[in-house]
Parts: C-alpha cells; sequence; structure tokens
C-alpha cells in the first residue's frame, strides 16, 4: 500500500496534559506513523495557563513539552513523522519556539514549527455582558469581574491550515480534541467541508483517539468482568484512515490492553450527551448508525457514523475565579471509628464557625463510605475498622480556607482519641468554568510560522 497516496496513519501521543511518554515512543519506533497527535488540553488546564503566563511571558504552554519534545522529535526526524498538539495551551507560539529551539539542540536545524493563534476571545467576549452561560444560566457579566480566560474551541480548518505551511510541528491553544485529528485528514487527503461522510469518518477517529489508552482498555477494565491483559503495559492507539473515509482503529502488535468492540464503544460513548447531535466546530456527528467489525487481532473497523453541517456559531470555554477551597484529612481506626470520625467532623466544623471562619459550603466525607456518592452510598452491613475523615469548606477568602485544615490537623490532640495522619492540604484557588456560544465571525485565527 502506498504511504503517502492511500493509507494515512495517524498515533496518538498524549491524552491529557501529563500522560505518559512511553506508549507514543513504542508507537513512534515500530508502527510505521505518518502523524503524531497530542491531546493535552482540558476544560481548566487552559486558564490555569494563561494565569502562568500572566506572571511569566516565556511560559503558558504544556509544562511536560520540553520532556515531550526531546523524547518526540528525534523519532519524528528519523522516521518523517510530522506532531500536531495543543501543548500550546495559552501560549501557543512560545510553545512553537520551544519546540524549534529543543529540535535545534538535537540537531534537527531545519525543523519547521506553525503556531495556530486566536482562540483567545476573552477581550472580545468581555464587550458583550448579556452573552448567556451554559451552565449557570446567567448572564456573562455575573462573573465577568472574575473572569480569568475566554478560549473559543477552534476546528479542523486551522489544523489543516498550519500544516499546508510545511511545519513539521503544529501547536495550538484551543482546538476541539476531535478537531486535532480531523484536520490531520482534511489536509493529507485534500477533503472539503462539503463531504460530510468523511468529516463523519474522521471526526469519530478523533473522538475515539482523543482520550489515548481509553480505547486501548484504560478506564476500562473491571477484575473478571472485563479484563485487560497486561494492563501496566498499556499501548496507545493508531488510525489508518483511506481517502474514501473508511476507518480503522488499531495498537502495537504484541502490545499489551485490549482494542475490540468493547473497548471502542466505550469511548464512543464518553462525554457524549446526545448521540445523534454531538457537536463539533466541523460537524454535528450522529452516531445513530455507528457500529464496529473485528477486522483481525487488535484491528477494529469503524463504519456508520454520520454527520449534519456545523453550526454557525463557536463554543467558548470560560475560567473564572471562583473563590478558594481549604480541607484537611485525618483516619481513625479500631472499634467505633465511624463514631469517633464523626463526632471529630461536628468539632470541626464547631471550632470553624467560633473562630470567624466564613464559607458558603462544608463538605464532610467519610472516606470509603460516602466520599463518591455521597448519601447515595448503600449502608454497610457493618461498621468499618477504619475510616479516613475528610473535611472540605468553599470559602471567599484564603484565611478561611486554610483555617478549616488547621482545624482538621489539630485533632492530633485535640479531638476524640486515636487520631492518625492529620493533613492540612492548604487553600486553593478555584478557577471554575462555564461555556457560552458566539458567532464563528468574532473569531480570527492566524497561523505563525517559524523556520517555514
Amino acid at each position: 500500500m502506498d504511504r503517502q497516496q492511500n493509507r494515512l496513519r495517524i498515533g496518538v501521543g498524549a491524552g491529557m496534559a501529563d500522560d505518559r511518554i512511553g506508549p507514543a515512543l513504542q508507537l513512534l519506533e515500530r508502527c510505521d506513523l505518518d502523524y503524531l497527535v497530542c491531546e493535552c488540553l482540558a476544560e481548566r488546564t487552559i486558564a490555569r495557563e494563561t494565569l502562568t503566563l500572566s506572571h511569566d511571558p516565556a511560559k503558558g504552554f504544556n509544562p511536560m513539552l520540553g520532556e515531550r519534545m526531546r523524547a518526540f522529535l528525534p523519532l519524528c526526524q528519523k522516521n518523517g513523522v510530522r506532531l500536531v498538539s495543543n501543548m500550546g495551551a495559552a501560549n501557543p507560539v512560545g510553545a512553537a519556539r520551544a519546540a524549534r529551539e529543543i529540535g535545534n539542540t538535537l540537531g534537527w536545524h531545519d525543523l519547521k514549527c506553525a503556531a495556530v493563534v486566536g482562540d483567545d476571545v476573552k477581550e472580545r467576549i468581555s464587550k458583550h455582558p448579556e452573552l448567556p452561560l451554559m451552565d449557570r444560566q446567567l448572564p456573562l457579566e455575573d462573573i465577568l469581574p472574575r473572569l480569568a480566560s475566554a478560549n473559543a474551541y477552534l476546528g479542523a480548518d486551522v489544523v489543516r491550515d498550519a500544516l499546508a505551511t510545511g511545519a513539521h510541528v503544529v501547536m495550538t491553544g484551543r482546538v476541539a480534541d476531535p478537531s486535532l485529528f480531523l484536520g490531520v485528514a482534511l489536509h493529507h487527503h485534500g477533503w472539503s467541508y462539503d463531504d460530510l461522510p468523511r468529516l463523519a469518518s474522521g471526526t469519530i477517529m478523533g473522538h475515539l483517539l482523543e482520550c489515548s489508552a481509553q480505547v486501548t482498555g484504560g478506564y476500562f477494565a473491571d477484575p473478571g468482568k472485563k479484563d485487560v491483559p497486561r494492563l501496566a503495559e498499556l499501548p496507545y492507539p493508531f488510525a489508518d484512515i483511506l481517502p474514501d473515509g473508511e476507518l480503522f482503529i488499531g495498537k502495537p502488535e504484541g502490545s499489551g490492553g485490549r482494542l475490540d468492540r468493547m473497548t471502542c464503544s466505550e469511548q464512543a460513548l464518553y462525554e457524549i450527551h446526545d448521540p445523534d447531535a454531538y457537536i463539533t466546530p466541523d460537524c454535528v456527528l450522529s452516531l445513530n448508525g455507528l457500529h464496529f467489525e473485528e477486522a483481525g487481532p487488535d484491528r477494529v473497523a469503524v463504519r456508520g457514523a454520520s454527520a449534519r453541517k456545523r453550526t454557525d456559531s463557536y463554543k467558548v470555554v470560560v475560567g473564572y475565579f471562583d473563590g478558594w477551597i481549604g480541607s484537611g484529612e485525618v483516619a481513625y481506626a479500631g472499634p467505633n471509628a465511624l463514631a469517633r470520625a464523626q463526632l471529630a467532623a461536628d468539632i470541626v466544623k464547631e471550632r470553624f464557625r467560633l473562630d470567624g471562619g466564613q464559607a458558603s459550603e462544608i463538605q464532610v466525607d467519610l472516606i470509603g463510605m460516602n466520599s463518591l456518592h455521597g448519601s447515595h452510598a448503600k449502608a454497610m452491613s457493618s461498621e468499618p475498622y477504619e475510616v479516613r475523615l475528610r473535611v472540605a469548606a468553599r470559602c471567599s477568602d484564603k484565611k478561611s480556607a486554610h483555617l478549616i485544615g488547621d482545624h482538621v490537623r489539630q485533632l492530633n490532640m485535640q479531638g476524640p482519641y486515636g487520631a492518625g495522619g492529620p493533613l492540612n492540604h492548604g487553600a486553593k484557588e478555584v478557577i471554575a468554568v462555564d461555556g457560552l456560544l458566539i458567532p464563528r465571525d468574532w473569531v480570527s485565527p492566524q497561523i505563525i510560522t517559524l523556520g517555514v
């Protein structure tokens, strides 16, 4: 099969900001990739990096970028693999510059990099306080004084255009996760936005790959029910997508994990609110006809997805300051451990109040009993021998957030007997997120090239 004219092979280099590096090296070394795509942004990540950039203009991109580039670039150069990533976060140009500098030090002196900018729309939306927030169902003006960041989810066209410059490495900010992968296919195969069947194929490809090892057994295993062999050796997947949109998902031959109809089905439903209308910047994807066929060991054919034309708006993720969280933990063991933990929680809340602490919410968790499902947790048939108490408070000020943890730590000598391992986790500033929609013509992405 002619690599350039027929099969396009895209491997996954990361599915989150601090994902493992080793499985990506396995793909680069063994799987004859054309492209490696690293998806590294969560909803809060770009707000966090925006704050980092405000303190240091040389930062604001993924903290693991240097480590990844030193690991990946020599193999990319050797094997002719191009790299696409949203590791640029709040500073795509800085990320592209850093990647190029690292490549030069490694001997890749003609390394060409491109940065996609323009997703930052904070200034634009600040002029429209009437915009409705999608989750809070309030106008933007409700959080405008606390606004930290606002980034539009750009689509695959910006990735396509960046690759068209000839760049070996493309760094973006907020691009929708599936769009990173679809953009590669748009460029490589020359697809049009009028070709909805191919847009559907490329979008479901991106959705299946975006979370790295989730489709090869990660976040899937349940011993005795859904067993995953050699879970410690989970590989990352790759996709083979042909010019007509025919799509296969695979993993390295002989690698750990599993890739089959079950793993693909679970990943296909990941973060899907409406299977008939998964809205992306590129199309509205329908999974109603989606089905998977096992085409061989560790190889799955993906068929039946369809798409409608993209909407006339971009979704924007907004990050805003939302106070402080303070928390502390302590363990109790032995007979009557549960009662002592409950008494300790009451003491912490009362002392916090007496010392002037201010909190809009105080949450008490008995880890191992109700910390995940709260009051919906099933009652235990017998009291636990050990329990770990966690008390957390949402506060408007940093001092109160520290205070709640102090009172938990002080239970070591000022609470029920048998307190073990008391910790004050300190105060953490909360960056909350919401979303809103804006017209497409409010956004003007640009491509900035380095060495091209």
